[in-house]
């Protein structure tokens, strides 16, 4: 296995980018953190002329972080995985730090926190096979919201600052962390994909969506009490998975699942019938 290696200077356009990647592996990841200046490098394993996956990297006050990454391009065993990130601390030059997207472990990787988990949320069955799919209650609560009338509207990307400023204030008052407000703006707006539930004209809570190949991922999204007690979040979930299966979306990347420190969001992301995948645990890579 070999490495070829090429600093991204643009939005990496001239890159092979996979198709089936989660966000932070992305064209569309990279080009928001060079906006803001970043410096990322893009990696790509080859073996005998073919390519075996490949690795989007962001330094960080000389730390080379690669996140949910490498994506393999076919099943690799855990110790080729284990190997390729190795080979990718040895070519980043530096402290290398990796949060694996598969459960990777063993000589040369230094657990430094616990491994997480993402729900991700398979968008190709049919409509009445992701219905059936949901817990019960997750169905049921979707259905009287349904039948009381409760609507979610597409939104454009001229709402995205009303949506950050809006989930920033729910994120001071609740205490949890997320992406900064100038990554989310520096998305591309091609790639947003926003929703609305409005109550008597007002926004009274909103999701963000980005789309990047055959996956899309949750970004953002805020509601208020109001919002809560209809169950909006949940019809605005299911608007947009439908809306974005349509469009060719394979996979939703609905993000974090923490049943410690968020139990009610872990079961929200749950019903909807989306698998629990484990990671490995955030790392550091030694050389091999």
């Amino acid at each position: 296995m070999q490495i070829e290696w090429q600093q991204v200077d643009g939005a990496g356009d001239g890159f092979d980018w996979p198709q089936a990647a989660p966000l932070q592996q992305t064209q569309v990841y990279a080009a928001a953190c060079r906006a803001q200046g970043a410096r990322l490098a893009h990696a790509r394993f080859v073996e005998g002329g073919h390519s075996l996956g490949h690795a989007l990297l962001l330094e960080r006050r000389g730390i080379r972080l690669c996140l949910r990454g490498p994506v393999w391009a076919e099943p690799m065993s855990p110790d080729r995985q284990r190997a390729g990130l190795r080979l990718l601390a040895r070519r980043a030059a530096g402290a290398m730090l990796a949060l694996p997207g598969a459960p990777v472990a063993g000589f040369g990787l230094v657990p430094l926190m616990t491994p997480r988990h993402v729900a991700l949320w398979d968008l190709t069955p049919d409509a009445p096979a992701l219905l059936a799919a949901m817990q019960g209650k997750w169905r049921n609560r979707l259905s009287r919201s349904l039948r009381l009338g409760i609507a979610a509207e597409r939104g454009t990307p001229r709402h995205l600052p009303e949506l950050v400023a809006a989930e920033g204030a729910q994120r001071r008052a609740r205490g949890y962390r997320a992406l900064s407000a100038d990554f989310t703006l520096s998305l591309a707006p091609a790639n947003l994909r926003i929703w609305l539930w409005r109550s008597k004209g007002r926004i009274e809570a909103s999701m963000c969506f980005v789309r990047h190949g055959t996956w899309a991922s949750y970004h953002l999204g805020h509601a208020s009490p109001l919002a809560r007690e209809a169950g909006a979040h949940g019809v605005m979930l299911w608007h947009a998975a439908q809306n974005l299966r349509a469009e060719g979306v394979e996979t939703l990347d609905l993000g974090d699942v923490n049943t410690e420190d968020a139990p009610g969001l872990a079961h929200f992301k749950l019903g909807t019938g989306a698998r629990l995948c484990a990671l490995g645990p955030l790392c550091w890579v030694l050389p091999g």
